[in-house]
C-alpha cells in the first residue's frame, strides 16, 4: 500500500461511506481490519446514524446508514441512502480554515458546493455537536467534489473517536482527471485522480475508491 501521507488530500475532514446495511458494514469493517467502528450518534432530522473510525489527528471515516429507531424523515435521506443497493464511498469532506471564503472561491471559479447551513447531532454521551456544512453531493460529479464543513466550537470526531485505523489510499477514478484537479484546486484541495484502470470510463461518472488498514488487515471498497 502507498504511504498514507500521500493518500491524504489537503484539508481532508472525513470520508463518507454510505450503506443500506449499517450493521453489516460495521461487522465487515471489523472483520477485515480488527478494529470495531465506534458508534457516533443519530441525525434525528435525517433518519440516519453513523459509526466512526479516526484515521489521524484531523480526519476520520464515517460509516453512515439508516437509523431504524427514528421516524421516517420528511425528506429523502442524504447520500441517496434510501436507494442504495450496495455500499459505496459516497463523497468526502474538507474543513478549510475559512469555510465561507472557500465556498466563495469555489463559486467564483465555477465550482458551486452550495451554502453553509447549521447542523447537529447528539453523541452517545449526550454532548451536542454543532457545525455548519454545505449540502452533501451538491457539488456533483457523483461525490468527487467534496462538501465543506465548519466545526465552529465543536471538536472534530477525528480527535474524540477512540477507534483508530490507517488511511492507505483514497483515489478518485474519472474520465477527466485534469478537469477534476482544477475544480478541487478552486476549493483549496487536491486528491489522487486517475483514469479508470479498465480504460472504459469515457463519459462515466467518477467513482471513489478507499483502502483502510488495521492490525488484522486492509478493508477496501
Amino acid at each position: 500500500m502507498a504511504d498514507s501521507r500521500t493518500a491524504v488530500p489537503p484539508l481532508l475532514d472525513h470520508i463518507v461511506v454510505a450503506t443500506s446495511d449499517l450493521d453489516g458494514l460495521v461487522a465487515e469493517f471489523e472483520a477485515a481490519t480488527g478494529i470495531r467502528p465506534e458508534k457516533g450518534g443519530s441525525h434525528e432530522q435525517l433518519g440516519t446514524k453513523n459509526y466512526l473510525v479516526s484515521l489521524g489527528e484531523d480526519y476520520y471515516l464515517e460509516l453512515l446508514g439508516i437509523d431504524p429507531d427514528l421516524p421516517e424523515p420528511e425528506n429523502p435521506r442524504p447520500f441517496n441512502i434510501d436507494d442504495l443497493t450496495e455500499t459505496v464511498v459516497s463523497t468526502w469532506v474538507i474543513h478549510p480554515e475559512d469555510a465561507d471564503a472557500a465556498v466563495a472561491a469555489g463559486r467564483a471559479a465555477g465550482v458551486d458546493v452550495g451554502d453553509l447551513a447549521p447542523a447537529s447531532r447528539r453523541r452517545p454521551d449526550g454532548e451536542l455537536l454543532s457545525w455548519r456544512l454545505t449540502p452533501p453531493l451538491h457539488g456533483g460529479l457523483n461525490g468527487a467534489i467534496p462538501f465543506v464543513i465548519d466545526w465552529q466550537d465543536s471538536t472534530s470526531p477525528a480527535v474524540t473517536t477512540q477507534a483508530q485505523a490507517r488511511l492507505e489510499s483514497f483515489v478518485i477514478c474519472t474520465d477527466d482527471p485534469d478537469s477534476l484537479r482544477m475544480s478541487l484546486a478552486a476549493l483549496g484541495t487536491q486528491a489522487c485522480c486517475r483514469m479508470c484502470p479498465n480504460g472504459e470510463c469515457q463519459g462515466c461518472m467518477p467513482c471513489l475508491e478507499l483502502a483502510v488498514s488495521g492490525p488484522a488487515g486492509t478493508w477496501t471498497i
